[in-house]
């Protein structure tokens, strides 16, 4: 699949590697920044709300470029994965909206950095996958991490911490929900059915909280869905660049550019727990898919020597 052009000569004198990375850069700058925009809104609108239209806003601005795969690219055998998949993806942007909402920027996206930590569990426990000492090690010390954070027992402990967290989890098991649709479905099918089922989907719990934006908020909006678009696909762009184990590194920018766009609008200004314990949790995160990579590209050279060995028996 091609993914739209984010500018195709953007960084073409450069190495697949250094493009990668840029595009991770852009990637989480766009995140960052979509997160301030939602936290503006939240002055005025509910997060539920404000989930609806970043769907439908995003829906709009990909909508030509999903339909120009044509029908046989989004034939689909699975709708009903297709579906669970958009109702955790729907569950798990309340949680971050609502954490966005209410938490210091920074701390909410240092905490939300636990997604790999609960993928390696999911894989492990559902996907059957083998995770050996050293990534359950790596997956344990990311937890700590989290420990450095909340810091029970030193300082106070609220629900609200949990939010992030749990908007991880359920991020953690739609990724691995993805990683069986991959195995079946086309690319553009995956991204065509969760954007055309959460935005309808998002809008029964908009009802409930309903109220129509003032005029300049819905310039805010049409923003928050371009930034949404213009993020995820800065990152498909950036992973068909190179190895995600390489390029994910950069994704942790969104602590510093979270926290400077914060200050700037906000005067707040991450402690130095929030910090510490958003490097542990990323530095486990990014020796998991080093680790991770490293296994696949020893899986086949291992299959290969079992074919050699059955050969010679």
């Amino acid at each position: 699949m091609s993914t739209p052009n984010v500018r195709s000569s953007f960084g073409a004198s450069l190495s697949d590697a250094a493009q990668g990375a840029l595009y991770m850069c852009l990637a989480a700058l766009g995140f960052s920044v979509m997160n301030l925009v939602i936290r503006v809104l939240a002055a005025e609108l509910d997060p539920l709300q404000i989930a609806f239209f970043r769907n439908a806003f995003a829906l709009a601005f990909m909508l030509p470029w999903l339909l120009r795969n044509g029908r046989e690219g989004l034939k689909t055998e699975r709708p009903g994965t297709h579906l669970l998949r958009a109702l955790l993806g729907l569950a798990a942007m309340i949680c971050w909206f609502y954490s966005i909402a209410l938490l210091p920027l920074a701390e909410a996206v240092s905490l939300n950095f636990t997604v790999p930590l609960f993928v390696t569990i999911g894989a492990a426990l559902f996907l059957r996958e083998i995770v050996r000492a050293r990534r359950w090690s790596a997956t344990v010390i990311g937890f700590l991490g989290v420990l450095i954070i909340v810091r029970p027992g030193f300082a106070e402990v609220t629900w609200l911490m949990g939010l992030p967290i749990l908007a991880a989890a359920v991020m953690a098991v739609a990724t691995l929900i993805v990683k069986s649709l991959s195995e079946t479905e086309a690319p553009a099918a995956v991204v065509f059915y969760m954007n055309l089922i959460l935005t309808p989907l998002s809008l029964i719990p908009a009802l409930f909280v309903w109220r129509w934006p003032a005029w300049e908020s819905v310039w805010l909006l049409v923003a928050l869905g371009v930034l949404a678009a213009v993020a995820h696909l800065a990152l498909t762009r950036s992973y068909t660049k190179a190895d995600a184990s390489a390029v994910m590194p950069f994704d942790y920018l969104r602590l510093p550019f979270v926290a400077v766009l914060a200050y700037f609008a906000f005067a707040e200004v991450p402690d130095l727990w929030t910090w510490v314990g958003g490097a542990v949790i990323a530095g486990a995160a990014i020796y998991i898919a080093r680790r991770e990579a490293q296994v696949a590209r020893e899986r086949p050279t291992r299959a290969a020597a079992g074919h050699a060995a059955q050969g010679r028996s």
